[in-house]
């Protein structure tokens, strides 16, 4: 039956969206020819609305844990679901379906007018997704037909056609966007040549499915191939050259820019103004989206140093990818498929990057750890112990795609991941499936925070078997305790009683167990409890802004109070928690 436009149904949307995305993934890799034959674009939209779907199930969850349990609103629901997209888009298309679902969210979340649901819940959904197409042909520098933004430019028109309420108005824009998909090889010369129509667009219609779906609680017709017949495309009317976007429209990867650039960045509109007018004059297939201060800018150029160059000049760049097209390369080196792209870089914030080289890639490495870790002093701890980190930023635990590209990034047959946080286990188990499928052995151990993962990492012996590897860095990291300080947002309640905004909470391995009001005399608490069933070894990793005075009197305390008990030292920089503490 029909369901309102409401936040139960803008989740149901992102899980029936992701789930026939994870289908129809190898399909969509697999006809990508434009703006690069590089075959990820079925990946990246999958890893975009991955990121969508958990931003959304954390605003039910949070919604869930607050002192007054309540639920989220629409508006709640789809900034975060546009806020998720945005920090995880990946590759042209997924920037472009964030784009989209922002502009989607702008109308949605203002709400729908005081008539109520039917009717105007429908218009609201007419108006959303001609929203989000005035705002991504505005992110691209130059658009160009027979891709997604003219699928989505059918979508809001049939919407805007369509009579009935919102499950129906859902259901024309699903049809209008499928019948624009077929029509792309006309529109397309590259997508005629090679016989597919547009992977993006096909992606964007498989979206616009679990949106007609969530609505109207029937899975919609299914979509045509994604490979036409050959007698239903236009015929080619060029035989290479550049297309509006200023793309190789040959579909081979060295007919334009050597590398993609993608990177978060934190600027005003102002600088942002500048920076496309800067990128657009470095090369091309330049798309930047947001706004209120946080762009995710995509672009492929040559000169990547330059273009991360520009981002430093205009805001602070973080999360920072570059990519090498060097298709001959990989193929060399002896990569799963043609027209791969090369390895991708991950850089530091606010890095001066050189471009990779395309030359051959090494020998894999026997063995590797990845670990993901809430700081960047933790992360280089890890890289100074060999470990291959992947950072997190507050708010934005990283998706399962992320996971694999580090995997990849450590280059060796044999990877132990390291989570360092719970809520990490599933997004880990799933990155690891991933990566075996790609001929990496790879084992998790469920290590619940940074410090059991410092414990693991400290035993790690590449010299010995794996399995045995596996089973001593999981004894070491199951023999540490570990413990959290945090300052408490609001009044709540919590398992050793009601807490007020601003005080100090102690959480001993997951629960609150002392709250206080000073950050010292708290820790010095939560030590003395966690020490009164004995231990060897406490690590203390400092927040970002924690004093080394407050280590001091802590390594004190544990000294003088704790006979034969030594202490270490990390200056973590996690932004979240002021202390972790560990207890071996």
């Amino acid at each position: 039956m029909p369901h309102t436009l409401d936040a139960d149904a803008v989740r149901t949307w992102c899980g029936l969206a992701l789930d026939a995305l994870g289908r129809a993934r190898a399909d969509i890799d697999a006809i990508n020819v434009y703006p690069v034959a590089d075959g990820d674009t079925g990946t990246n939209l999958y890893l975009t609305v991955e990121s969508a779907a958990r931003a959304v199930d954390a605003a039910f969850d949070g919604h869930a844990t607050s002192a007054a349990v309540s639920r989220p609103t629409l508006a709640d629901v789809v900034r975060a679901m546009a806020h998720g997209a945005l920090i995880g888009a990946r590759g042209n298309s997924g920037t472009i379906l964030a784009q989209l679902l922002r502009g989607m969210a702008d109308v949605l979340a203002d709400g729908t007018p005081d008539g109520g649901p039917g009717e105007d819940e429908a218009d609201g959904l007419r108006r959303a997704l001609r929203r989000a197409v005035d705002l991504a042909y505005l992110a691209v520098a130059h658009p160009v037909e027979g891709t997604v933004l003219t699928v989505a430019v059918a979508a809001a028109e049939s919407a805007e056609r369509a009579t009935g309420d919102v499950a129906t108005v859902a259901r024309a824009a699903y049809e209008g966007a499928r019948t624009a998909l077929q029509a792309t090889p006309g529109q397309l010369d590259v997508l005629a040549r090679a016989g597919v129509v547009d992977a993006g667009g096909y992606g964007l219609v498989t979206v616009l499915g679990g949106l007609a779906q969530a609505l109207s609680g029937e899975a919609p017709a299914a979509l045509a191939p994604a490979r036409p017949g050959r007698d239903a495309l236009a015929p080619a009317g060029t035989t290479g050259g550049r297309d509006l976007a200023g793309c190789s429209t040959d579909g081979a990867p060295d007919g334009g820019p050597a590398f993609e650039v993608i990177y978060l960045l934190e600027a005003d509109d102002t600088a942002v103004t500048a920076l496309r007018q800067r990128l657009d004059a470095l090369g091309d297939s330049l798309v930047v989206v947001g706004g209120d201060g946080l762009w995710n800018v995509h672009v492929h150029v040559d000169d990547a140093g330059a273009a991360v160059e520009a981002g430093i000049q205009a805001g602070r760049p973080y999360r920072i990818r570059i990519s090498h097209f060097d298709g001959a390369a990989v193929r060399k080196a002896g990569a799963d498929g043609p027209d791969r792209p090369g390895p991708a870089i991950v850089l530091p914030d606010q890095s001066g990057a050189q471009p990779p080289t395309g030359g051959p890639r090494a020998e894999r490495a026997p063995r590797a750890v990845v670990a993901v870790v809430p700081g960047d002093g933790l992360a280089a701890l890890c890289a100074e112990a060999g470990a291959t980190a992947v950072a997190t930023c507050p708010g934005e635990p990283p998706a399962s795609g992320e996971l694999v590209d580090a995997v990849r990034r450590a280059h060796a047959r044999e990877v132990v991941l390291l989570p360092n946080d719970t809520e990490l286990h599933h997004t880990a188990a799933a990155a690891a499936a991933q990566a075996r499928a790609e001929g990496v052995r790879v084992a998790v151990i469920p290590t619940r925070s940074a410090v059991q993962g410092i414990a693991a990492l400290a035993v790690h012996e590449p010299g010995r078997s794996f399995d045995e590897d596996v089973v001593a860095m999981t004894s070491a990291a199951g023999a540490t305790r570990y413990a959290e300080l945090a300052v408490a947002e609001r009044q709540s309640w919590t398992m050793a009683g009601v807490c007020q905004a601003g005080d100090v909470l102690g959480m001993i391995d997951g629960d609150v167990a002392v709250i206080g009001s000073e950050l010292a005399a708290t820790a010095e608490t939560v030590l003395d409890r966690m020490l009164a069933s004995g231990g060897e070894m406490v690590t203390l990793v400092l927040g970002a802004d924690l004093p080394d005075e407050v280590a001091e009197r802590l390594e004190r305390h544990v000294r003088e109070g704790h006979f034969a008990v030594d202490s270490v030292v990390y200056r973590g920089g996690q932004p979240t928690a002021p202390l972790i503490i560990g207890i071996e």
